[in-house]
């Protein structure tokens, strides 16, 4: 245990190399702003899509001790994934001008599906902590089940928004997949 706290500081500063990356190229015009709306917003869902599958991956490979490791590490995995939603929010609220667009906006369905993908998030980044599972206690867990429907709301948003939503729909397919590896039963 005490390895993998020492990794503990490596591990976040790894998660956020490619925020860094992209808002330095964005911030310096190498890339546009939908290329940096889109890196965020694919980081945001490959971390959640990681951090829903250490459990199944735990359950194909009990004995490896990768799984167990990124079993460690699954906290901030999620909240990395919810930094890069926020960061992907920020990119979008930066091009919008004024209130009254930015509420038109968020009535769309597509938009909307973001918006409360990001609230529950939120609300699970803000928990994420010690101090709020030993407060919660069982709560906790049931509380943090709600990172199912941010996941669904996550992907909505993507296939709703996207020009081509076909890799979006390869990330559901690739999700449901290994979400279906939870209900594979060990051989003993």
């Amino acid at each position: 245990m005490r390895e993998q706290y020492r990794w503990k500081y490596w591990v976040w500063a790894l998660l956020s190399v490619p925020a860094v990356y992209a808002l330095l190229r964005y911030g310096t015009d190498t890339i546009s702003y939908g290329q940096a709306l889109h890196e965020t917003g694919d980081w945001s869902v490959g971390l959640l899509c990681l951090a829903l599958a250490v459990t199944p991956l735990r359950r194909i490979a009990p004995a490896s001790r990768w799984p167990r490791r990124l079993m460690y590490h699954r906290r901030a995995i999620g909240v990395a994934s919810f930094a890069y939603a926020a960061i992907h929010t920020l990119l979008y609220l930066q091009r919008k001008w004024g209130f009254g667009l930015i509420q038109k906006e968020a009535l769309e369905i597509g938009i909307a599906t973001g918006w409360f993908a990001l609230l529950i998030m939120l609300l699970l980044a803000v928990t994420s902590n010690d101090y709020s599972v030993r407060s919660l206690r069982r709560n906790w867990q049931r509380l943090h089940r709600a990172v199912y429907f941010a996941a669904a709301a996550t992907l909505a948003h993507w296939v709703l928004t996207a020009l081509d939503p076909t890799t979006a729909y390869i990330a559901c397919g690739a999700l449901v997949l290994v979400q279906a590896l939870r209900f594979i039963r060990r051989r003993v």
